[in-house]
C-alpha cells in the first residue's frame, strides 16, 4: 500500500496526467512529492504517522489542498480531486480524429546566413492528422511535409537546398514526423516530443507549441489551431555542406530554427470549399 494516495482528473472526469502531489508535515517541511500516471493516479513512499497539507498542483489548472491523518499503516487515501481550469484557461479541443488544412497552415524557417544574416523560407505543402484523446496527453500527431515544395524566394538557391548537398529531394522526397509524448506546460502552453524523419536520418525532436483555441469556420466546420517552435541542427539530419566564406564563418549557419503554424479541421478529411 502507498503512503498518500488520489486520483486527479478534470471537470469532466480525465485523468490529469503529470499532476504533483506535495505533502508537507506541520512545519512546512516537504515529506513527499509524487507525480500522476497517465490516468491520474498518484501516491506517495509510506508516511510517518501524523497529520500532513496535501497539495495537487498541475499546468493549466487550480491548485487544490487537503488536510490528511496518516495512520500506524503509514498510508491514506484522499480519493478522487477534481481541479478546476485556470481563469482565461483555452477549452481543449473535442476528442478523435482532426487533418491538418495544408492552404491554412505554413511551415517557416530561418538559418544564418553568412554569419551577419538570416535566410527565410518556406515549405509549401503539409499535411497529417491529430487524433486527440482524453487525457491530451495521449494525443498523437502526424506530419508529412513535402521537401521540394521548400521556397525561399530565389530559384538558384532552391535548387541548391533541394540538391544532394541539402534535402537531397530526388532520395528523400518527404519530411516526416510523429509524436512521442504531450506535457502541458500552462494554460496553452505544451511540450511536444516527436520523432523527425529528415535526409533519412531519424532523430527525436522537442517542439514548444501554443494552442489557440477551436471553434466554427465560416464552411460548417469546425477548427483548432496551434503554433509550435523547434531548432534542428544540421549535421543531426547528415546535411553537412560546410563552405567557408572566411576564418571561422560558414555559408550557411549549423542550426535552424522552424516555427509551424497549423489549422486543423475536425473529422476524418477536408470538406469541400
Amino acid at each position: 500500500m502507498p503512503g498518500l494516495s488520489a486520483t486527479i482528473r478534470t471537470t469532466d472526469g480525465w485523468g490529469i496526467e503529470h499532476a504533483v502531489l506535495t505533502v508537507t508535515d506541520l512545519s512546512g517541511r516537504q515529506a513527499a512529492h509524487a507525480t500522476a500516471d497517465a490516468q491520474g493516479t498518484v501516491g506517495t513512499e509510506l508516511l510517518q504517522p501524523g497529520v500532513y497539507t496535501a497539495v495537487v498542483t498541475a499546468a493549466g489548472y487550480l491548485p487544490v489542498a487537503r488536510t490528511a491523518q496518516i495512520g500506524s499503516t503509514g498510508g491514506a487515501e484522499l480519493g478522487e480531486l477534481v481541479l478546476e481550469p485556470e481563469e482565461g484557461a483555452v477549452e481543449l479541443p473535442p476528442t478523435g480524429p482532426w487533418v491538418i488544412d495544408p492552404m491554412h497552415s505554413s511551415v517557416q524557417f530561418a538559418a544564418r546566413h553568412l554569419g551577419i544574416s538570416s535566410i527565410r523560407g518556406r515549405f509549401g505543402e503539409v499535411q497529417g492528422r491529430v487524433d486527440v484523446a482524453r487525457p491530451t496527453e495521449q494525443s498523437v500527431v502526424r506530419a508529412q511535409i513535402t521537401a521540394d515544395t521548400i521556397d525561399t524566394g530565389i530559384k538558384m538557391r532552391d535548387d541548391h537546398l533541394r540538391s544532394a548537398e541539402f534535402l537531397d529531394v530526388a532520395n528523400f522526397p518527404t519530411i516526416d514526423f510523429v509524436s512521442t509524448g504531450l506535457v502541458q506546460r500552462g494554460s496553452a502552453e505544451w511540450t511536444m516530443e516527436g520523432e523527425l524523419t529528415l535526409h533519412g536520418e531519424r532523430k527525436p525532436v522537442t517542439l514548444e507549441m501554443t494552442y489557440g483555441g477551436y471553434g466554427p469556420d465560416p464552411w460548417g466546420g469546425t477548427r483548432a489551431a496551434f503554433h509550435a517552435e523547434t531548432q534542428l541542427r544540421r549535421d543531426d539530419f547528415a546535411i553537412n555542406y560546410n563552405a567557408m566564406v572566411r576564418a571561422g564563418v560558414a555559408a550557411v549557419g549549423t542550426t535552424v530554427k522552424v516555427e509551424i503554424d497549423l489549422q486543423l479541421v475536425q473529422g476524418e478529411q477536408l470538406p469541400e470549399m
